[in-house]
Parts: structure tokens; sequence; C-alpha cells
């Protein structure tokens, strides 16, 4: 299981890809539009949920395999998801009705500085939430070194003493 890890830098690597195709389209060779379309806000979307997932996997699969969660680190898997949903809420305000520019069926997709603001500090929590669980477990890996932990993970023991054969002493 220990390999999941790796699992998380993939999901981190394709959330970090998709999200930087839906700032910069014109890396994909599609033909940059004036302002931000639907497509756009969803990949960023969800090219930022892909990397935090990614980022909360690998943390928990590397450092953390055989601890359990405290309260500090479960805050902080929670704001980290919070983020994530109001963002989501925050980027699609105008499609879903709830936001200053509703959409109808003539108007294009507005992208106002209320929905940006609303992405960025929510991007922002979700980063927060990834940072405080990464802090409140450092005791717990003081306690717990990586070096124990590899040896539970792949079953050998690292942690022996090296001895070196001893070495005739020349007259």
């Amino acid at each position: 299981m220990w390999r999941f890890s790796q699992v998380g830098i993939a999901l981190g690597a394709l959330g970090g890809m998709i999200c930087f195709m839906g700032l910069f389209p014109g890396v994909t060779g599609a033909e940059p539009t004036l302002g931000i379309g639907l497509v756009q806000v969803v990949m960023v979307l969800i090219g930022y949920t892909l990397l935090i997932l990614g980022a909360l996997t690998y943390l928990k699969f590397t450092f953390f395999l055989d601890v359990p969660a405290n309260l500090v680190q479960n805050i902080g898997t929670r704001l980290a998801l919070t983020g994530i949903l109001f963002a989501t809420l925050s980027g699609m305000a105008d499609i879903l009705g709830f936001g200053t520019h509703i959409r109808d069926d003539a108007g294009d997709l507005y992208f106002g500085q209320l929905q940006m603001i609303g992405i960025l500090a929510s991007f922002g929590l979700s980063s927060f939430g990834v940072l405080v669980y990464v802090l409140a477990g450092a005791n717990i890996a003081k306690l717990a070194p990586v070096e124990a932990l590899s040896e539970s993970i792949a079953g050998v023991d690292d942690t022996r003493e090296i001895r070196l054969p001893e070495q005739d002493e020349a007259p």
C-alpha cells in the first residue's frame, strides 16, 4: 500500500497540468478568446482539485501511513476540501443561478472580480489546509521517523547496526 504515494504524485502532476491548460488554453492549440469561458473555469477547478487531492494522498501514504490522523490533521483535510467546495461554488455562481450576472440564453459567461477573488481565496484556504495537515503531523514524524516507517512499510529492518569486520591490526 505504500506505493500508493506514487498515485498521489501522479494526481498532483495531472492536476497541475490540467489547471495550467485551463489558465492558458493557447498551450493546447485552441484559439484564445476574449475573457474566460465555462470550459476554462471547469478545467481550472478540476485541475486544482486533483492537485490538492494528490498532495493529501502523497502526504498520507508517504509520511503517515500506519499512523492514525489526529484531530488537527482531520481539520486540515476538511479545510482543504472546504476550500475546493467554495472555489467550485464561486466559480460556477453565475451558471448555478446565484451569482451577480445570471446567465441568459443569448449572453456569454461573465467571470467577474468577485468570482476571481472567491476562487483565489478558496485556493488559498485549500493550500492552508494541506499545510495544516502536514505541520500537525510533524510531532508524529518526530516520534516515528521516516526510517522507522520505512521498516514497517518494506518489512525490512533498515535500522539495524552495520558492523564492519574487524581488521587485523598491523604490527
